[in-house]
This record gives structure tokens, sequence and C-alpha cells, in this order.
């Protein structure tokens, strides 16, 4: 039976190839010879001249529904095949990407090779912090009811942005948007993007690494203190001093070149902070409850300050969640084909990532609640250990819980820098239009250490203003999500999709503005914690001093 469709093998023809390397579709000219279609009007080409962009397949054209029964009986025998290996090509070799040159210099990108191991990693190395160790304290604020409800929504609440961003990495075809600002820039345009989000994950990778390095400074001093007890109280370092030598330590790891490299440091990252958090809740909860525990939310003098108190909770408990400013750049450290795109492993790394989270937030807030009641110290769970439970708890443990903290900000502090590190290397090569050298790599990293380091010390009121600037910071991770999604997706108009993703980013848009006025009112009255306030962790810390 002779094959019909666009024609017998005997009358089909070898399709030639453009100088780019990509078959084009061909037109028969009025001479009988075929030559590739010009993308201008009418499909009318200059003889010997191709067009300016080259045509390129795409998805649609190797799809399974162009290669179904149906349309393939429409095919010849021969162009069924080409079509099939070159779709069998791309899935193996990925897709027509446009990718930046400057890409391949940039510790972000330059390496590709991560997996759904190293997304996990990353993720919980970046996902927990010592933010955590004040959840009891909002519990104390709201109660056991308020407390579970409000923590358990915001739990979901960020899992799913983090969905949107996972999926909005290659929303566009051909087109990866590997970091934070690139992304919001497609959503809201060029200068809107850059204006909206610029300065939030800046703050969210400077600033945490700022305060990465006075509380690991200050957990290394207690930890030294714990250890040598009398013997090494002639001549003791100062604070400031211990926030020297973690800065060191923390320029020496910093010299590793690129994100997918710090893969083993996260791993230590995500352990330590596992461990450290498991057994603050464990240790509290094995102990004798203080005799004169309530579960009762704290009183407050008039409705303006329990309006604030519970405001102030809402922020411990979202300033909790941290690391969406992060999730697109490690995201960008995957390689992605037709086949196997990027999102697929991201996201399953991401999903074990943040079931380990809940399984160290949910027990560390309800088991610190339930152990310390309302008595809970501003300081959170590790205060509370050392005020209830000083003479209870071996030494050699203590000493552990906190050389545990040391390395969980170790490894904090690579991962939230290297977005800092990508932009100050972006803007060398853009000028130079050549790699960073290892010596420039490297003084820009002891550079960017030794500021972080003077900040922290020389300008300590910043601290104060945690509650504000975190108020700012909150829509990374709980609005700007969901309006990048109406931007780029475009669901349909009062479709469930379309409400609830308005819904969110709006009430998102005014948490944030409520958590600023709260971290405004929390400078004015040191009564109560703030949202994100590093200077009552410090100072309760280093009460523990005497431990």
């Amino acid at each position: 039976m002779e094959e019909r469709g666009m024609g017998t093998e005997s009358e089909l023809v070898s399709i030639p190839a453009t100088p780019h390397g990509v078959s084009t579709p061909e037109t028969m000219s009025p001479s009988g010879q075929r030559s590739p279609r010009r993308h201008g009007a009418g499909g009318s080409v200059a003889a010997g001249s191709y067009s300016a962009k080259s045509w390129t397949p795409t998805p649609a054209m190797i799809s399974p529904r162009f290669l179904s029964p149906s349309i393939s009986s429409a095919v010849g025998t021969p162009m069924k095949r080409v079509l099939v290996n070159l779709r069998g090509y791309l899935e193996e070799v990925g897709h027509l990407t446009k990718l930046n040159p400057q890409d391949a210099w940039l510790p972000i990108t330059e390496s590709r090779n991560g997996n759904a191991h190293y997304a996990a990693f990353h993720n919980l190395n970046a996902g927990i912090g010592f933010q955590a160790l004040l959840l009891p304290v909002a519990f104390a604020l709201l109660g056991w009811s308020w407390g579970i409800i409000v923590l358990t929504i915001a739990y979901f609440w960020q899992l799913y942005t983090l969905w949107i961003l996972v999926k909005l990495h290659e929303a566009v075809p051909g087109r990866r948007y590997n970091r934070y600002v690139e992304l919001a820039q497609a959503a809201f345009g060029e200068k809107l993007g850059v204006w909206l989000t610029l300065f939030p994950t800046v703050y969210l990778s400077a600033g945490t690494a700022t305060a990465l390095i006075l509380i690991g400074g200050e957990t290394m001093k207690l930890f030294f203190q714990i250890v040598c007890g009398t013997l090494c109280s002639s001549n003791p370092l100062s604070t400031v001093e211990w926030y020297l030598v973690f800065t060191i330590l923390c320029i020496v790891l910093s010299q590793l070149p690129n994100l997918n490299s710090i893969a083993g440091l996260s791993l230590v990252g995500a352990v330590t902070a596992i461990t450290y958090t498991t057994m603050a809740w464990v240790l509290s909860v094995s102990q004798e409850r203080p005799p004169s525990i309530s579960y009762q939310p704290l009183p407050s003098s008039s409705f303006g300050s329990a309006a604030f108190l519970i405001l102030n909770a809402f922020g411990i408990i979202a300033f909790a969640f941290r690391g969406h400013n992060l999730a697109l750049e490690i995201q960008a450290t995957m390689p992605s084909t037709f086949k196997h795109p990027a999102h697929v492993s991201m996201w399953r790394g991401a999903k074990v990532a943040y079931l380990l989270i809940a399984m160290c937030l949910f027990p560390i807030a309800i088991g610190g609640f339930w152990a310390y009641g309302n008595l809970m110290p501003q300081g959170g769970i590790l205060n509370a250990l050392y005020i209830f439970h000083s003479h209870d708890i071996p030494r050699g443990l203590l000493a552990t819980t906190f050389l545990l903290v040391v390395f969980n900000c170790l490894s904090s502090f690579q991962i939230y820098s290297m977005p800092v590190f990508d932009s100050f290397e972006a803007g060398y090569t853009s000028r130079t239009n050549r790699p960073c050298s290892i010596w420039v790599r490297s003084g820009f990293r002891v550079f960017y250490g030794f500021i972080s380091f003077f900040i922290g010390v020389a300008l300590p009121f910043l601290s104060s203003l945690a509650g504000l600037l975190g108020g700012l910071t909150l829509p990374v991770t709980f609005a700007y999500p969901c309006f990048m999604w109406i931007r780029i997706k475009k669901p349909q108009r009062f479709s469930f999709s379309w409400y609830l993703n308005w819904s969110l980013g709006l009430l998102g848009i005014a948490f944030s503005v409520c958590f600023s006025i709260g971290g405004v009112w929390s400078m004015v009255s040191q009564d109560h914690p703030g949202p994100g306030m590093v200077s009552g962790f410090l100072g309760n810390l280093s009460r523990t001093s005497k431990w």
C-alpha cells in the first residue's frame, strides 16, 4: 500500500540545514528549487539569502501530539524520522535557551550540575535559623489556639509562594530567571521590578550575614567560656574580638567559588540546625515545668498595646520562614532540559527540605510553649533553658548546643552572602567583559566580610531597626510571588487562581505595613520583642555567659 501524505519517499528530498545548524521549513520557488522560508511579509525570500532571525523548532512541533498516529499519517516517513530524532536530541541536550555568556562567569550560574539533593541541602540551610528559637515567644503572646493556627497558615502560605517561584523560573520558553530581581523585572517592568525587590533582597542577604556575625561571635564566646571555665579567665577575648574571629572564619570559607561548591557546607548547616533546634525543645520538655506556669496570653495595659503585641507575634512567626530570596538562585544551579526540567528536581528537594523544616519549627514552638508557657523570656528558648534549668543540664551538652549554633551560622553566612558576591562580580564582568580572576574574587569576598563586621560593630543601632526593615522585606516571601504569578501566567479573571493570588498578595502587603509599624513601636517600647529583633536575642544570649 502506497503511503499517502505529503508525498512518497521518492518524491521527498532532504531538508538543507541553515548556517545555524537547524533545519528550516521550505517553500517551492517558481523555478522549482526549494529554499528556506523567510520570516518576512508574504514569505518571499531573496535568492541565496537567509532571514536575520534563524527559525527554531518549538516544543509544539516535536510534541507527542504532533507525532501521534493521526498526525503522522499526513507526514512522510523520512520527515517523521527527522522530527523524532530532533525531539530526542532536544530532550537530552536541553532547551533552546538564549544563554547570557556572562552567566558562565558568575558564582550562581557558572556551575549547573546541581540536583534534588543539593536543592534540599540549600533550602534547609537557608530555611532554618536563629529566628526559630523565638517561636515560643509568639505562642506566649497568642496562646495555644491562635499560635498553632497562625503558624500553620504561615507555613502553607510560604510553601505556596515557594512553589510559585519554582514554577516561574522558566515561565517563558527559552528564558531562565536565575535571580529574584530578574523575575521581578519580567513581571513588573525593568524599573519597578528593581525598585520593589532590590532593597529587600539585598537586606535579606547582607542584613542576615551581619546578624549571623553577631550571633556567631557571641555564641563562640559562650562556648569558649563553658569549655574553659575558670582556666581561661585571666585574659579572655572581648566580644568584638570574637566577632572578628568569626568574621575571619566566614571569609576563609567564602573562598569556595560558586553556589554548587558550598553544597557540603549547606549540608553541615542543615544537620546542625535540625540538631540544635531538636535539642532545644527536647531538653525543655524533658525537664520539670515551672510551678507558676500559665498558658494564658500575656496581658496588656490597653487595646493599642494588645494590638501591637499581636502584630509582633505575627511578625515573629512570619520571619521564622526565610530563604525565598534564594529560591531562584538555588534552582539556577541545576541543568534543565525538555525531558528533565529544573523545576522537577528543585521542587522535589524543596518538599523534603520543608517537611524537615516543619518537623523543626512546630515542635520547638509547641514544645517550648508547653515547657515554659507565658514565662517564656523574650530571648527565646535558649534563654529559657538558662533561666530555669541552668543547674540541671550537663555543661558538655550545653557546649555542644552552642557549637552547633556556631557551625550553622558559618554555613548560613555562605549561602546568604552568595547573591552579594554575584552582584559584585556581575558589575566587574560587565565593565571589563572578562571573568574575575581568583585574586579579584577573593578581594571582593574579603571586602564584603569586613564591611559586614564593621556594620555590625560600629553601627549597633541598626539591630533596633530589624523590625522595621523586616516588615519591608516581608513581601518577598508572602506577597510578590502572588503578583508575579498574575502578571506572568495571567490566570482567567475571577477564577479561583485569580482570587487566591490577589487575596494573598494584598494580605501580604497589609501585613508588611502593619509589621513595619510594629517595628517602629518596638523601638519606642522595649518591654516586648518586636518582629525580627536581633538585639533582643543577642542581649538575652549574652546573659548566659554565667552558664
